[in-house]
């Protein structure tokens, strides 16, 4: 099932108060970047983050989820929760490995 335009912009209204977000429509899906890193992404209407450590920290009780069969888990993040998703992102950028 892919994610649907109207998720995308919802989760993007909630992410509107951070600099740096952008996204790319790929295989009906969306990859979510941060200040030019892969953080996350929408995969059927779901927001899904990297597993960093800072992730883990901030959703201690978050499910692991698959954004696709074959793919690496990742954090199911709470959406409605404009506060941990301002926090949420840019840590999660942060824990990544600097742009070569």
């Amino acid at each position: 099932m892919a994610s649907s335009k109207e998720y995308l912009n919802f989760v993007l209204e909630q992410l509107a108060g951070l600099e740096g977000v952008t996204h790319r429509a790929m295989m009906g899906e969306y990859v979510l970047y941060y200040q030019g890193k892969v953080v996350g992404g929408i995969y059927d209407d779901r927001f899904l983050v990297k597993p960093t450590k800072s992730a883990k920290e901030l959703l201690p009780d978050a499910p692991y989820e698959l954004p696709y069969e074959g793919a690496k888990e990742m954090l199911l993040a709470d959406v409605d929760d404009r506060d941990l998703l301002a926090r949420l992102l840019p840590a999660v950028a942060a824990d990544l490995p600097k742009k070569k």
